[in-house]
């Protein structure tokens, strides 16, 4: 018995679905290890440890879920954003961060007893190496600590920022350039 054309196609179809389902359910970064710095995401207010509003940080998830893109900005003429991803191959998260001061940070790492800690070489413009490391935390409450710290050349650890992050109120969660328009 032949098959007519009609219930080809319906077969055709329902194949074609069935595979762009499974890539969606599965898509390629859909393992556990993509989502290790998911308790990033979001929108934030960044305080100091003092309390003092430091900026706001905008982190979502962009590419179909494979990139963490940071936004970050100071009200006070600073800014810089950064993309993170997990590289899979390595078993190892990656951050670009650039900054309207000209910096570029690259830092490499992974979890580490439940916080997020990457690390990276600067070169300074004297030509002198620096170490950097910075952990994220998340927290009970929903915050997430911050600590970027620099490797002295004591080999001991200074701290850069002390940032705290908490969820920003609506206003501050409106999407780049509607922000401006709101202040």
């Amino acid at each position: 018995m032949a098959l007519r054309p009609s219930l080809i196609r319906c077969i055709a179809f329902f194949l074609l679905c069935q595979v762009q389902l499974t890539y969606a359910i599965t898509g390629p970064c859909m393992k556990p290890s993509n989502h290790e710095f998911d308790f990033w995401v979001g929108h934030w207010q960044v305080h100091t440890p003092d309390g003092k509003l430091a900026g706001t940080n905008r982190i979502e998830r962009e590419y179909d879920g494979c990139v963490l893109h940071e936004r970050y900005r100071t009200g006070h003429g600073y800014s810089g954003e950064s993309l993170n991803v997990y590289d899979g191959a390595r078993n190892k998260w990656h951050q670009t961060w650039v900054d309207n001061e000209g910096l570029l940070l690259l830092l490499e790492g992974g979890l580490v007893d439940g916080s997020m800690v990457l690390e990276g070489d600067v070169i300074g413009k004297d030509g002198k190496v620096t170490h950097h490391r910075i952990t994220w935390t998340p927290n009970a409450d929903g915050s997430v600590r911050q600590h970027w710290e620099s490797l002295n050349e004591n080999k001991g650890w200074d701290t850069q920022f002390d940032g705290r992050y908490t969820h920003a109120p609506a206003e501050d969660a409106a999407p780049v350039g509607l922000h401006d328009k709101l202040k």
